[in-house]
């Protein structure tokens, strides 16, 4: 398999678009959703929000809602003549072997594998390199529709015990359960109400963060506040749980627990948001009896990789956009007392991770992985091999491990997982995907587009070899561009289907996302959000001049933050765009901080609560936006019942008010999967299969397109 690598400069910031075909103009009958008089006043600024009673997905009347849209949207994708069609062949693209995570606990390798079409992916143990294979934990055993995904949290450092966690129909809540290793025994440990955790072990047990018990109705939408730090000792009810931190001056924060691999150290990391952080740390074997301040928060970021004696190895982005590894004594931690490990470099530093006794650097050049071998002291050894162009997974493990393992993908390079020997810096294959496809027809070039203000952005692009620039190529844009977020190569199942019929699957590495460090997430935050819209609107704009499609076979698409840039643009530039499938998208940019966590994204967009972020929220606020008398592209919204992140309520708004602005006969649907969260993350491979032949069903049917 070979990719081709492509740079193109294009330098002409305006462009004419072409058109391929006419439509008709009569609007399509939708259901009658009730609007209520209710205004809110924002700096004395009137802002009508007639759907909000849609807000509260419990009552009888939303409920009846949903079930009328999900009949509306299902009427309307059973008549597509070619969705059985696409479902068939999704499911035969699928049906193969797939493995993903390896990692080594002491003397045994743990990995996932799906045969093909199970719901969740299964994890093997194996004794060594050449240990059969076992069934560890079979998610499928524990719902009959595959609703019930599982997770690793932590391993014990005498690597006896691995807690793991369960999600329930998607929800971010989690429940976590311990069991021992060699003799899969299930212990009695079972802790609730956590969400965004993870667990730090210490001697017979192990520290976590959780939340207060919602009231019972409330547990999906609630704002989450007052995270707290416990102990939790193996064998106790979780009632005896110590508390071990906790801020009670302020309610919105994340706070979580850490421990360095040789249990001195206990580190507590607090953040207002998804970017900024502080650490307090206390050393355990020294008596120290209160929590110290090492890093004070919440401009900069800090993550603590491990420590080296008495001080700590820290990758960090102060004095560094890029982030550079620096060498802190917690017991002084002044500037002036750091040493530099491995300094910035032009590159943005992704992860830096330890194994073996050595450091290791990951970083991103123009969006793909590159990683590099050092000394703890910052002497470089070596680069790491990696296949190609494409996606790698931090190389992580034990200090005293001989051998460690990692992810590989890009789009046309199926995930496989590499053993990466730690003396001799050679790596091998461990587990192949067998995929059917012949993925050697594909190929990927990556060029460099301007944006409205000249900015270059880069832009990946597949489709199959041999590709004529004539403009009729179906088409699917998609990006995310927002909280520091890299999108990097990655290998898609479903994009395939576009392949096959002809397609180009364009991806932008937009501002708003970490690709190039700070300056490109600065650059598209806040008050500069406006360039995450101007950057994708630009990449349309490219693909339709140099005739890689037209306007009428150009879909775009993006979930969460994505979902928001998707809604943006449409309501920008409703005339560039055939297709648009927005995917939990944050749609209300002045009450999603009203809402479970979304306080944290605060520091990524501004709140409406503050005079000096509401009006540029309201200008670019996709639910606020929408026009009477537009024509707006044929929309597919997707959302699901149990997204406890953005919740449901950013959609049924905006699909609602969308769907009574639309002039013109493009179809507005919304599609409500039910038990399912956020994204494809957890959610049963039978329900992203029905999601995504969905997609391209609805986007075929609109371009004009019979798929092959």
């Amino acid at each position: 398999m070979q990719t081709k690598l492509l740079v193109v400069a294009f330098l002409l910031p305006f462009v004419i678009l072409t058109s391929c075909k006419q439509m008709s103009t009569k609007k399509m009958d939708y259901p009658l959703t009730k609007k209520v008089t209710q205004v809110d006043d924002y700096f004395g600024t009137k802002v009508e929000d007639p759907y909000r009673w849609l807000e509260n997905d419990t009552t009888a009347e939303t409920k009846e809602w949903v079930l009328t849209e999900q009949k509306f949207t299902e009427d309307y994708l059973s008549k597509i003549p070619f969705r059985e069609k696409i479902m068939k062949r999704y499911k035969e693209i699928l049906n193969y072997p797939k493995y993903f995570s390896g990692i080594k606990v002491g003397d045994y390798i743990l990995f996932t594998k799906n045969d093909g079409l199970q719901n969740q992916s299964v994890y093997y143990i194996q004794k060594g390199l050449e240990g059969e294979p076992k069934v560890f934990i079979d998610p499928n055993k524990l719902s009959s529709d595959g609703s019930v995904s599982v997770g690793f949290d932590g391993f014990s450092n005498d690597k006896k015990y691995v807690a793991y966690h369960i999600n329930q129909a998607g929800s971010d809540w989690q429940a976590i359960y311990v069991m021992e290793i060699e003799t899969q025994k299930q212990l009695s440990d079972k802790l609730d109400w956590i969400k965004f955790g993870g667990v730090a072990w210490r001697g017979n047990g192990f520290y976590y963060s959780r939340y207060d018990k919602p009231v019972k109705g409330t547990e999906l939408t609630v704002k989450n506040e007052y995270q707290k730090v416990f102990y939790h000792k193996l064998g106790d009810p979780q009632e005896k749980d110590l508390l071990v931190y906790e801020d009670k001056q302020h309610p919105l924060m994340y706070i979580g627990a850490s421990v360095t691999e040789d249990e001195r150290f206990l580190l507590i990391y607090k953040s207002k948001g998804t970017d900024g952080v502080e650490i307090w740390y206390k050393d355990l074997t020294t008596g120290m009896k209160d929590f110290r301040i090492v890093f004070p928060g919440f401009d900069l970021n800090y993550g603590i990789i491990n420590n080296i004696g008495d001080k700590f190895l820290v990758n960090t982005n102060e004095g560094a956009g890029n982030y550079r590894v620096i060498l802190v004594d917690p017991a002084h931690p002044e500037k002036q007392n750091w040493k530099e490990i491995i300094p910035e470099k032009p590159e943005r530093l992704e992860s830096a991770t330890m194994a073996g006794g050595k450091l290791f650097a990951s970083y991103l050049k123009d969006a793909s992985t590159k990683i590099y071998q050092y000394s703890p002291d910052g002497k470089p050894d070596h680069e790491v091999p990696l296949p190609s162009i494409g996606s790698a997974s931090p190389i992580t493990g034990f200090n005293d491990d001989t051998y460690a393992f990692y992810d590989f993908s890009s789009f046309t390079y199926p995930p496989s997982i590499f053993r990466y020997d730690l003396k001799t810096g050679k790596s091998e294959l461990f587990k192949k995907a067998g995929i059917k496809v012949n993925i050697d027809d594909f190929e990927t070039e990556q060029i460099f587009y301007p944006s409205k203000d000249g900015t270059l952005i880069p832009m990946f692009l597949v489709h199959k070899k041999g590709l004529k620039l004539d403009g009729s190529h179906p088409t699917l844009l998609y990006a995310y561009g927002g909280f520091n977020a890299s999108s990097t190569p990655y290998f898609s199942n479903s994009k395939i289907i576009l392949y096959e019929n002809d397609g180009i699957f364009a991806l932008a590495n937009i501002r708003g996302g970490g690709e190039y460090g700070e300056k490109w997430h600065k650059a598209g935050n806040l008050l500069n959000k406006q360039n995450c819209f101007d950057d994708f609107i630009s990449a349309a704009e490219y693909l339709v001049n140099k005739k890689y499609t037209c306007k009428e076979k150009l879909a775009i698409n993006g979930g969460s933050n994505g979902g928001l840039l998707i809604g943006a643009v449409m309501t920008q530039r409703p005339d560039l765009f055939q297709v648009c499938l927005p995917e939990m998208g944050v749609m209300d940019m002045l009450r999603f901080q009203k809402f479970t966590v979304g306080w944290g994204w605060t520091v990524e967009y501004g709140s409406s609560d503050s005079l000096k972020y509401f009006p540029y929220l309201y200008q670019y606020s996709p639910l606020h936006q929408l026009k009477d008398g537009v024509e707006y592209p044929a929309t597919l919204i997707l959302t699901a019942d149990h997204d406890d992140r953005v919740v449901p309520a950013h959609s049924f708004k905006f699909a609602a008010a969308l769907q009574e602005k639309q002039k013109g006969p493009n179809p507005v649907l919304i599609r409500i999967e039910i038990n399912q969260g956020h994204g494809a993350s957890g959610a049963s491979l039978s329900k992203i299969i029905e999601s995504e032949t969905d997609k391209w069903a609805f986007m075929f049917y609109q371009m004009g397109i019979t798929p092959k």
